[in-house]
């Protein structure tokens, strides 16, 4: 596929079942992952870079409340919203990260402004904010995040007295990965964590390496799921690691890579595009809200394991 683009975008894995989701829920996530598909491919469509491409693509289900991320973001065990991203460019592995984010609406804009607009990688809180505003970003209120379905996973956690976060293992991040005509390579990622979060817990989404990856030599890596597990195996790095150095297929290295964070006790997924423009992904829960598209191929959008 040298000279095509390709694009694959992630929506969560986790416990993701027919019976779960109903029709309508179901239909509802198809259409989000088809319509960031076609934000993304647009760009490439036209000759666009892949980092704007992978950020089109995770705007779009930022902006879906079906998504935690962005609007629909889970709640904190305090009843806030607090949301990470990051962006990386295979070009420079240039890259922007932000956490414990509160009142930008989209993340994933931030992120991409502090890789161009700062002289560091990784912004956190108030501080992150407040970069938000003195570059003009949209702003949006704790009404536009918050939904009456967060709000009630938070609540029945709440009542049954969990001693752990996110029982039900949903985890709604979302990504996109990215390779342009040009050959180069982009990762963007965005999420609202896990809900009831305390003590100002940061996953693997923002951590350059562990949730977001992008190197020209190997490829692009976004990932999902249980974020302590996938920092530890430094799971995004872990794939183009294993390109790179092993000389692995992005297939079998991203597969590996899900078998190294299951080892350790951890659920999820990756998505992957290779140096060449292939697309892959790889994971170990049920189901993984997932899709692709590429030059001259039909879009592919898939949830269930059986898919």
């Amino acid at each position: 596929m040298s000279g095509g683009w390709t694009l694959v975008v992630h929506g969560g894995a986790g416990i993701i079942e027919r019976e779960r989701l109903g029709a309508d829920g179901e239909q509802a996530i198809r259409t989000a992952l088809g319509a960031a598909l076609e934000a993304g491919a647009a760009v490439l469509r036209a000759g666009g870079a892949a980092l704007d491409a992978a950020e089109a693509a995770v705007v779009v289900l930022e902006d879906d409340p079906n998504f935690n991320a962005g609007r629909g973001s889970v709640f904190t065990f305090d009843g806030t919203i607090e949301m990470d991203a990051a962006v990386m460019d295979g070009r420079d592995r240039s890259a922007g990260a932000v956490t414990r984010v509160t009142g930008t609406r989209n993340p994933v804009r931030l992120a991409r402004r502090v890789k161009e607009a700062s002289s560091h990688v990784l912004l956190s809180c108030d501080g992150a904010d407040a970069f938000a505003r003195e570059h003009g970003l949209e702003e949006a209120g704790a009404d536009w995040f918050a939904t009456d379905e967060r709000r009630r996973q938070l609540d029945e956690m709440r009542a049954r007295g969990d001693a752990h976060f996110d029982t039900e293992m949903k985890y709604g991040t979302v990504g996109a990965v990215a390779r342009d005509a040009a050959g180069h390579v982009a990762a963007a990622t965005s999420t609202g964590g896990i809900t009831g979060k305390r003590w100002g817990r940061v996953g693997d989404s923002p951590l350059i390496g562990g949730g977001t990856y992008a190197d020209d030599r190997t490829g692009a890596v976004s990932a999902t799921g249980s974020g302590e597990f996938f920092i530890r195996a430094v799971a995004a790095h872990q794939v183009c690691a294993r390109v790179r150095y092993l000389g692995e297929d992005v297939v079998g290295a991203a597969q590996a890579t899900i078998d190294d964070v299951g080892a350790l006790g951890g659920t999820g997924g990756v998505i992957v595009v290779g140096r060449e423009g292939e697309g892959a992904w790889a994971f170990n829960s049920s189901g993984m809200y997932r899709g692709r598209v590429s030059a001259g191929s039909a879009p592919v959008v898939a949830i269930f394991g059986d898919e």
